[in-house]
């Protein structure tokens, strides 16, 4: 039986702390969420390595070092509210979970979702709510929302997530140009969300999240 709790260890000592990731709750809550409980069992094995897991259909379980950065850099408090786009099979919204109030995870696969739903379950994490939508769409019923990460890569931030964001708030997207992608942190101001680059990371886009095409002759 593999020792995954040393694996995780590794984990946040070899991918996360090096990345410039200091703030205690992201490191506890990396060291104590079982990352292995969130994949198929065939695929296990590669809970802790440092690059993205394909999930299937384009889908992926963000590397280690990118979802910690993204989290860093969106400094979430435990008094507030987070919607997490594209939860897949749950683990970073376990992961934000024990930073923050509560955790809506949006997931438009039914099969990821059922599969969050088990683990989270499993684990205990009681005040994360998955819900099943069109990604895009967001989750309006919820919000709005103190903070939004969206778990792929996408081209453009599409405005009915936009307007679920509340005034101050902060979202965090890895934003592809063709194989180059970056990391943005956004903050609402003035009902308009202002963007900065943070680092580089890559992700398949998501469905939903591509900017429309312009054609010329």
């Amino acid at each position: 039986m593999p020792d995954f709790a040393a694996r995780r260890t590794m984990m946040v000592d070899n991918q996360v702390r090096p990345s410039d990731v200091t703030k205690l709750p992201i490191i506890e809550a990396m060291l104590t969420i079982p990352r292995e409980r969130f994949l198929p069992g065939s695929l296990a094995e590669v809970a802790y390595v440092g690059e993205n897991v394909a999930l299937g259909g384009g889908r992926v379980l963000l590397d280690p070092r990118t979802l910690s950065k993204m989290l860093d850099a969106l400094d979430i408090k435990p008094s507030e509210l987070v919607l997490d786009v594209a939860s897949a099979t749950g683990y970073s919204s376990a992961v934000i979970a024990r930073m923050a109030e509560a955790v809506i995870a949006l997931e438009s696969d039914s099969a990821l979702a059922d599969d969050a739903e088990a683990a989270l379950e499993a684990i205990g994490a009681s005040n994360v709510v998955v819900e099943r939508g069109v990604l895009a769409d967001g989750a309006p019923a919820h919000g709005p929302y103190d903070a939004i990460v969206v778990q792929g890569g996408i081209e453009v931030f599409p405005q009915p997530l936009e307007a679920q964001l509340k005034e101050g708030g902060r979202v965090a997207a890895l934003f592809l140009d063709g194989a180059l992608g970056t990391m943005r942190l956004g903050v609402k101001h003035a009902g308009t969300i202002r963007w900065r680059d943070v680092f580089n990371a890559a992700a398949p886009v998501l469905d939903g999240f591509t900017a429309a095409r312009v054609f010329a002759l």
